[in-house]
């Protein structure tokens, strides 16, 4: 880490960036990236958002994490100042959807500035060894002849599994029955004892249950073949086409910080999470990395806000 961190601030002072361009307009004060409950996605990616800032700026930047509802790290962030102190490293996806699936207090959109997307997982689609199909145009053929008779499950309502599950029952137009569990674990395993017939877990919880043969892989959800899921071919080109999802971690500022600031803290994650160092330890996480500017992380959640949130008022969705 040290060596990494010394390499990424030589590289920025040969381009022009000085460390200090945060630290030097409030000496002292301390970056915080606050985030959810230790241990998950968005914590492991938190962390490696405030060693960049860290790096970059030359002052040590630390982690928040606040357990319990999103809408704690969410709310702390929205009321902070927004000078770059403070930041929001997250789960893009229920972020943004918090206020349709729970009645958030916040609006993504209009509460906050987008600084990046930092990484993303996709789902991968899959069945009981014993269900007749291998490819998602059989699923989705014996979807249709049967309306109601298949079922998958997921864990907390609202999460990747459970939303990848009705975004594909949507588009597919099949009656495929949600049946939720106490969790993603649990919903696992109840796809392997059969009692369920498929799943859209995330890689990293589906792809033990796929290696041991008791889960058979049809696709992954992204929108490219992943390097996550090696050898399986996407949902969208083989029966559905234009489909994708995938978990997006991301990075927001309380709304109204200046311009200059979202550049240099843009620029500051992008460079860092794109070593060759970072991406493989991500990787081996189940996460790629990923980078887009402010405006085109703008663009992606005003997208999914628009096509998941149909599907959310269509279906009565609500958070637990």
């Amino acid at each position: 880490m040290r060596s990494l961190t010394r390499r990424v601030i030589l590289l920025s002072i040969s381009i022009g960036w000085a460390p200090l361009t945060l630290a030097q307009n409030a000496p002292g004060k301390q970056t915080q990236v606050v985030t959810t409950a230790a241990g998950g996605g968005a914590d492991l990616v938190a962390r490696v958002v405030a060693e960049a800032l860290s790096a970059i700026f030359g002052q040590p930047a630390v982690v928040l994490n606040r357990p319990g509802s999103q809408v704690i790290p969410v709310m702390q962030v929205a009321k902070a100042a927004p000078d770059g102190y403070t930041l929001l490293s997250i789960g893009g996806n229920l972020f943004w959807l918090g206020p349709l699936l729970q009645g958030a207090p916040y609006d993504a959109v209009r509460d906050f500035s987008p600084i990046s997307l930092t990484a993303k997982s996709p789902n991968i689609v899959v069945v009981h060894p014993s269900l007749p199909v291998t490819n998602i145009r059989q699923l989705i053929a014996l979807a249709k002849m049967q309306p109601g008779a298949l079922n998958f499950s997921c864990g907390d309502a609202g999460g990747s599994p459970h939303l990848a599950g009705e975004l594909f029952k949507a588009m597919s137009q099949t009656n495929i029955v949600t049946v939720r569990y106490k969790g993603t674990s649990p919903a696992v395993t109840a796809t392997i004892a059969g009692e369920v017939h498929l799943m859209f877990p995330t890689v990293s919880t589906g792809m033990p249950g796929v290696k041991s043969g008791r889960l058979r892989a049809l696709a992954v959800t992204s929108d490219r073949p992943s390097p996550l899921a090696p050898g399986l071919p996407t949902v969208s080109d083989t029966g559905l086409p234009g489909y994708e999802s995938s978990s997006a971690y991301v990075v927001f500022a309380p709304v109204k910080i200046p311009a200059l600031t979202i550049e240099r803290l843009h620029r500051a994650i992008v460079q860092y999470f794109q070593t060759p160092e970072i991406k493989d330890r991500l990787f081996r996480l189940g996460l790629e990395t990923v980078a887009s500017s402010p405006q085109e992380l703008a663009i992606a959640m005003t997208a999914d806000l628009e096509k998941m949130g149909k599907i959310i008022r269509d279906s009565g969705i609500r958070a637990n």
